[in-house]
């Protein structure tokens, strides 16, 4: 059984947002996520800024983690720049990679764009900048992409020059993306991630009050499912509301991979934040997960 909390960042404590991947070369799981610097003292809110990519490795099909450090050679602009919400996929040979950017490290929330950037590589370590998608607006963030019925790719995003809304952008190649609207605009939320199982799309996004929960037949019309991760658990490190989820589906059964922070229920302004895995089940045709439930994962090796 893994254990919890599944990973804590050795550097900043501020781990987040975390992609699962299957490393290829190494042979090895890989959580890809964004380093928030919740150790470092400084103005306003430059401590989510200024953040690299930190990776954590697994040898035993996720159980046990250990920190690698950082991706190196993202920079394509001078200076200290913002990473952050890494979505990682596996096609034809080359990992691809899309990251939300900002140039610098402010210390408001508000006042500077957010570009979505891609790059490749062929082992996960070594990047090729590609280019600055354009999309929807000029404030996009926390890609996810997932081959769509009919062979196209899709990427969901939130666009918050909309009012925080998840938007969507389409491509035949994964590199020229075309913007296809709106595809949830109900109330502002965040890192949507869509995945299939059981015969369904799924698609969670964080509402900052839980993990609210859609499901599709053709992965465009969506209807609400229910909320998961909105209840405290009572695991180290998890007893808050779930954030911003990667999922995952092997060997038949679905994971989800999230992040807390853990003190915030005592100190609102705690920064520190920890990695959480869990299992995801299906009851009634509802998605479900209980957070305090054992597990074992079955992460199998992918080709």
């Amino acid at each position: 059984m893994p254990k919890a909390p599944l990973f804590r960042d050795p550097i900043y404590d501020g781990a987040a947002d975390p992609v699962l991947i299957w490393n290829r070369q190494e042979r090895e799981w890989w959580i890809v996520y964004t380093s928030r610097r919740a150790s470092v003292e400084g103005p306003g809110v430059a401590w989510v800024h200024g953040t690299n990519l930190g990776v954590a490795s697994s040898q035993d099909g996720g159980e046990t983690w250990t920190y690698r450090g950082v991706l190196q050679g993202l920079e394509f602009e001078q200076g200290q720049n913002t990473f952050w919400a890494p979505e990682i996929l596996w096609h034809d040979g080359l990992y691809h990679m899309y990251v939300s950017y900002i140039r610098g490290v402010p210390s408001e929330w508000t006042g500077h764009r957010r570009d979505m950037v891609h790059y490749t590589s062929r082992n996960l370590w070594i990047w090729t900048f590609q280019s600055v998608l354009k999309l929807s607006s000029d404030y996009v963030i926390d890609a996810c992409i997932h081959p769509m019925p009919d062979g196209r790719w899709r990427m969901w995003y939130k666009d918050e020059a909309a009012d925080s809304a998840t938007y969507a952008a389409d491509s035949d190649d994964l590199y020229q993306w075309k913007p296809a609207g709106a595809v949830l605009a109900h109330q502002p939320h965040e890192g949507p991630n869509v995945f299939f199982w059981r015969n369904t799309y799924w698609l969670i996004v964080d509402e900052w009050s839980g993990l609210a929960v859609y499901e599709s037949e053709n992965g465009e019309d969506w209807r609400r499912n229910g909320k998961i991760l909105h209840e405290p658990g009572t695991r180290e490190d998890d007893g808050t509301i779930g954030l911003h989820a990667d999922m995952h589906v092997s060997g038949g059964e679905a994971y989800i991979f999230y992040f807390t922070h853990p003190d915030r229920s005592r100190h609102p302004q705690s920064k520190r934040s920890s990695l959480q895995a869990a299992k995801l089940e299906l009851q009634d045709g509802v998605l479900t997960c209980d957070r305090n439930a054992l597990f074992s994962f079955c992460l199998r090796e992918e080709t």
